[in-house]
């Protein structure tokens, strides 16, 4: 459709019509007069306007505009109509009508599309968050040297009959004594419904001959000291707390027997830990 352009000035939007206008250099523009207001009428014979007759209608090419409402006598403007505008097809690139309904429609082609791009940006997001996972869990656990105190094995035939040697684990020191049958027949008469903390001697131990204690005293976390005491196991000169040959507090202010480690005796090879 053709595009008139004309540039009125100020006073071209209150014009609507004039019967009379020179657009020249020497002479001045008439006041505008507005025309007086026509009956339609109907030509017959004549074919209705429509749009599509409009558009046929339109010359196509170059339009020159050569005067009108202030445009100079000497200047001439060119306005270019474009009605042979092709607009291009995209229906290569689109799914025929077939191929939707086999795939079940619309909704088939959605789903593809989320899942290539939830897989995109999902995978880093996961592969990342399990590096950090990882990261932080390794911060959090112990160091090479801590975790190689965390066990440690003894050679039982080091240890001479009726004597208890002490040994470092974990930063706490450990008793382990290797005990006569005068030991273990004295600890096992006593009654256990009047000892403080009631344990018997079978439960403290896993072989009769081997107690495995940590040397820490319950009390106010002193060292005892082996084979001493009034019952012959052992002593806290600190405050007086007196234990026997099984480590059961007997007398003094300690309120529980001595701690007994986690171990296992294999022959002649003790593994603590």
């Amino acid at each position: 459709m053709a595009n008139y352009i004309t540039r009125a000035g100020a006073l071209g939007q209150y014009v609507c019509a004039s019967t009379q206008a020179v657009p020249t250099l020497s002479r001045c523009l008439a006041s505008p007069v507005l025309a007086a207001e026509k009956a339609a009428v109907l030509v017959p014979g004549r074919k209705r306007s429509t749009p599509e007759s409009w558009a046929r209608s339109a010359p196509s090419g170059t339009t020159y505009l050569a005067s009108g409402i202030g445009v100079p006598s000497h200047s001439c403007q060119r306005r270019y109509v474009h009605t042979d505008v092709k607009f291009p097809d995209f229906g290569a690139y689109k799914k025929s009508d077939k191929t939707r309904t086999e795939e079940g429609g619309r909704e088939a082609g959605k789903v593809f599309s989320y899942l290539m791009i939830g897989g995109a940006v999902g995978a880093p997001m996961v592969y990342g968050g399990k590096s950090m996972v990882t990261k932080f869990i390794s911060a959090m656990s112990a160091a090479a040297d801590v975790r190689a105190l965390a066990k440690i094995e003894i050679n039982l035939d080091d240890i001479p009959e009726g004597k208890n040697m002490v040994f470092k684990w974990r930063g706490k020191p450990l008793f382990v004594r290797h005990r006569v049958q005068e030991e273990i027949d004295a600890v096992r008469d006593v009654n256990v419904s009047e000892l403080r903390d009631p344990c018997p001697d079978e439960e403290r131990v896993q072989e009769d001959n081997w107690l495995v204690i940590i040397g820490i005293c319950t009390h106010l976390g002193c060292v005892p000291i082996a084979n001493a005491g009034d019952y012959g196991g052992y002593y806290c000169p600190c405050h007086g707390s007196h234990y026997d040959a099984s480590g059961r507090i007997r007398k003094g202010p300690a309120p529980l027997n001595l701690e007994i480690p986690e171990y296992k005796i294999n022959d002649n090879l003790l593994v603590v830990g």
